[in-house]
């Protein structure tokens, strides 16, 4: 069997291997960066709605924004690092480094928008396309950057670990420990061993285990799966977020209508025109996805019909087809024109809030094995994640992560 040696390797792809990586190789770090598809074939491309992005002095009012999605589930510890170090994560990388092109007013200042659960305007965006904007400008650092060997068409098959696989019988008693994985490369035949020094997680979901899902074709779970099977905890795996809003048509697949319209003024209604969210929740469209989606089942349950409506009837239609052009182009493909009609929506798997459990330095009960991204469990959701935290977990735990894997490495030599 083929050996390949390096100092990290990261399964997946997404924005959160795709900024550990950046930030190990900044550092002086060999990286195989491991994907099945191209450069931007992840979840974190599909992401439209924006992040998070808070610069007031009030960022208390975040983590209670956080706690409250949550229903009092979330680690306080997770949210309060977040709320402090997420904003330089933006700042440094995507604002400062590669000049994202998010939206901005006519003045030149970033425009936030609002989404569900949110007690303010605190989320940056471009268009309704935010993960692409973000992921296609990281991905083309990682490539121009030396010391990271992208290996695409590469799928994992399983953990090395030294219980595992090793001839000493004493090894069995020794702390769990990963050293890499054995991976099928494109155009090959027969696995090979990566071995590496630190082995990351960033698989991704396991939304397509659902029927309806606004997940990419093959998230299953497999990082999290290939962690279980070398004695990885696993944590709240039972906390699978739908999300409120995806289209609905016969025939038509299931895609993502961004939870920024409700935030710049659409409103859900049943099939009779009727605004029914206003009585279940002060904040009415903009309450938290947990109370949104079970408030449009228990109206699709009552009236018997087989989805609900996103009414964009209070916005100019100009500023829609501006302002979220994909959706637009899509419904539109599917019959529906959203400038003057009701979007068909009902609710779908949308995010795992729970994972491979971590400390908040991406470090798993197996020694070497790291977990970030959605694969990974601190805690920070709870039972419910807030809009716009997901993209910036992803920064924030890569660079948490990258950070003490380069302190770890440096230590050991």
């Amino acid at each position: 069997m083929d050996i390949i040696r390096t100092d990290c390797l990261v399964i997946g792809a997404g924005l959160a291997g795709s900024a550990y990586a950046l930030h190990a190789a900044r550092a002086g770090l060999d990286v195989q960066l491991l994907s099945l598809g191209g450069p931007c074939e992840a979840n974190s491309d599909w992401a439209q709605g924006g992040i998070i992005y808070d610069t007031s002095i009030q960022l208390d009012l975040l983590a209670v924004d956080i706690m409250a999605a949550s229903d009092g589930t979330a680690n306080p510890i997770a949210v309060e690092q977040l709320v402090r170090e997420g904003p330089v994560a933006v700042r440094e990388l995507l604002l400062d480094e590669l000049n994202v092109e998010f939206d901005r007013q006519k003045g030149g200042e970033l425009e936030f928008t609002r989404e569900g659960g949110h007690s303010k305007r605190r989320i940056i965006h471009a268009k309704d396309l935010t993960g692409h904007a973000i992921l296609s400008s990281v991905a083309a650092c990682v490539d121009a950057t030396q010391r990271i060997t992208r290996q695409t068409g590469s799928v994992a098959i399983d953990l090395l670990t030294l219980s595992h696989n090793t001839d000493r019988p004493a090894d069995r008693y020794a702390p769990l420990t990963c050293f890499g994985a054995y991976v099928l490369m494109e155009d090959s035949s027969e696995p090979v061993a990566v071995v590496a020094r630190k082995t990351v997680l960033a698989t991704g979901g396991l939304g397509q285990i659902f029927q309806h899902s606004t997940n990419r074709p093959g998230a299953i779970g497999h990082g999290v799966a290939m962690a279980y099977r070398v004695g990885a905890r696993l944590i709240d795996l039972e906390y699978v977020q739908f999300h409120p809003t995806v289209f609905y048509g016969k025939n038509a697949p299931r895609f993502l209508i961004t939870e920024a319209l409700r935030g710049e003024g659409a409103l859900l209604i049943n099939g009779l025109g009727e605004n029914f969210i206003d009585a279940v929740h002060p904040r009415g469209s903009l309450a938290s996805r947990d109370i949104v989606s079970r408030a449009i089942h228990q109206e699709m349950v009552a009236s018997g019909e087989p989805c609900v409506y996103l009414d964009p009837g209070a916005l100019e239609p100009d500023f829609i087809r501006e302002r979220f052009p994909f959706i637009y182009r899509r419904c539109l493909e599917h019959g529906v024109d959203i400038s003057h009609e009701p979007i068909p929506v009902v609710p779908a798997a949308h995010y795992s809030c729970g994972g491979v459990h971590t400390d908040l330095e991406g470090r798993s009960n197996v020694r070497h094995l790291n977990a970030i991204g959605e694969t990974a469990c601190t805690g920070l959701h709870g039972a419910n994640r807030l809009a716009g935290t997901s993209l910036l977990e992803c920064l924030a735990g890569a660079r948490f992560t990258a950070i003490a894997d380069i302190r770890d490495i440096g230590e050991t030599e």
